[in-house]
């Protein structure tokens, strides 16, 4: 299992790759979703979450077990925070984990997760997610995540953004700001997974909290 730890400003945030298994099933599973008019109703998550996206789908508890998506993501999250604080953890709870659907000018304020550590990673994306109104501009965030952290200042930056690729990973701090912006010229499916769990409370809570 290969990860790459960033620090573009104060929180550490991996990078990992999803296997292809398991982007491939959570894809199967979620297009049947999808299908069944009853079944996507009861695992309706959207009344929870902060997106104003066409759909969130919450995930269940034996299809999870059956891809053995909890231990990919204790797996993960150990290799984690043995990487920074040089401690093994003993406990993973995954608090919930769901899939996003978002389309064409759709989006996801900015906002913080529950519990100690979330993350997302990418199931399908766009092909393209179009160009700004105004062609002169130099960057386009459009489609992208951002992660917000802090104030920008001289040598600080307070913001990070991604790109996203099928099969990219990305874990971080339940409290790390974050938002995902709109995409235009595109009537393509941008499709991301989401969790969040907790931790050793003495790992985690590191002022006493």
């Amino acid at each position: 299992m290969s990860f790459k730890v960033l620090k573009p400003f104060g929180p550490s945030v991996v990078k990992a790759k999803l296997p292809e298994e398991i982007i491939t099933k959570m894809n199967i599973y979620i297009d049947e979703v999808i299908s069944n008019s009853q079944k996507s109703k009861d695992l309706d998550y959207g009344d929870k979450l902060a997106g104003n996206v066409k759909q969130e789908i919450i995930l269940e508890k034996e299809f999870m077990q059956k891809i053995k998506w909890i231990e990919y993501l204790a797996s993960l999250t150990q290799k984690w925070i043995n990487f920074e604080t040089k401690k093994n953890i003993s406990e993973f709870k995954l608090l919930s984990s769901w899939v996003v659907r978002q389309f064409k000018n759709e989006y996801n304020p900015t906002h913080f997760h529950d519990g100690h550590i979330s993350g997302v990673g990418y199931l399908k994306v766009p092909s393209d997610f179009g160009n700004y109104s105004q062609k002169n501009k130099t960057f386009n965030r459009n489609g992208r995540l951002e992660l917000i952290h802090g104030s920008r200042m001289f040598l600080c930056n307070a913001n990070h953004i991604i790109k996203p690729e099928v099969g990219d990973f990305y874990l971080f701090p339940n409290y790390l700001l974050h938002s995902v912006w709109p995409f235009t010229d595109s009537n393509e499916e941008r499709r991301s997974v989401s969790f969040n769990a907790v931790i050793n409370k003495e790992i985690a809570n590191v002022y006493g909290s």
